[in-house]
């Protein structure tokens, strides 16, 4: 079978001044040499924002919730109006994209010790009840699906650090895919930290820790891109 790869960059930044779209990139290359060009496909949350929810949403999620397990082909037969089909029609492409990837490849820069307000528009998007979940077994359609979170921090944040209870992104990141039923062996967190010594003064001095993490991270990334998923 032809593995599949789901690339989200949600970083504002062009490529030119984003580590994390760098980065994923950098994987992108290595994967497409093992694995070609077939099963590949980009969505950039920056230059195409999923839209916020709205109320229709919530009353189309709730509705499906009382249903209880009901899969995104049954999803039409509960939608009450106009506006609960246009909520769906917005959903359902993301949903099936993520249901359809072998490997889902994450850019997420660090804003404000969490992840960026384009990626988490996605996130409330794509979790819709039932819409990951078998419905004959209750199991997760997920749990098979590798997920490689490629995350680009400013400053440093990692363990023993000043900073590292400011680390929101990681936590939250782990607790999301957990919940969708990700096996935890499955998902890899990837952090470069301290992109941002070059134009803050205050890192001035960890030069060659930047380049350490930089460096690692990019030999982690390229590691997995050439492993079997």
């Amino acid at each position: 079978m032809t593995d599949t790869l789901l690339h989200i960059d949600s970083s504002a930044d062009p490529t030119a001044d984003s580590v994390s779209r760098r980065l994923t990139a950098r994987f992108v290359r290595a994967w497409r040499e093992r694995h070609g060009t077939a099963g590949y496909r980009h969505r950039d949350l920056s230059a195409t924002p999923v839209a916020p929810l709205t109320a229709a949403y919530t009353a189309l999620g709730r509705r499906v919730e009382r249903a209880g397990f009901v899969p995104p082909a049954e999803v039409p037969a509960l939608i009450g109006d106009p506006a609960e089909r246009r909520e769906w029609e917005l959903t359902l492409p993301l949903v099936t994209e993520l249901r359809r990837a072998h490997t889902v490849l994450l850019g997420v820069p660090m804003y404000n010790f969490s992840v960026p307000a384009a990626l988490k528009a996605w996130i409330d998007r794509v979790t819709f009840p039932g819409a990951f979940t078998d419905p004959d077994t209750g199991a997760s359609l997920l749990s098979g699906t590798r997920v490689i979170a490629v995350m680009a921090r400013g400053g440093g944040y990692g363990p023993g650090t000043v900073r590292a209870a400011f680390d929101f992104q990681t936590p939250y990141l782990r607790a999301w895919f957990g919940n969708l039923g990700v096996d935890p062996g499955r998902l890899h967190l990837i952090a470069a930290e301290l992109t941002r010594v070059d134009v803050l003064p205050r890192l001035a001095g960890l030069e060659h820790l930047a380049a350490d993490s930089l460096a690692a991270a990019e030999d982690a990334l390229t590691e997995l891109a050439r492993s079997a998923a």
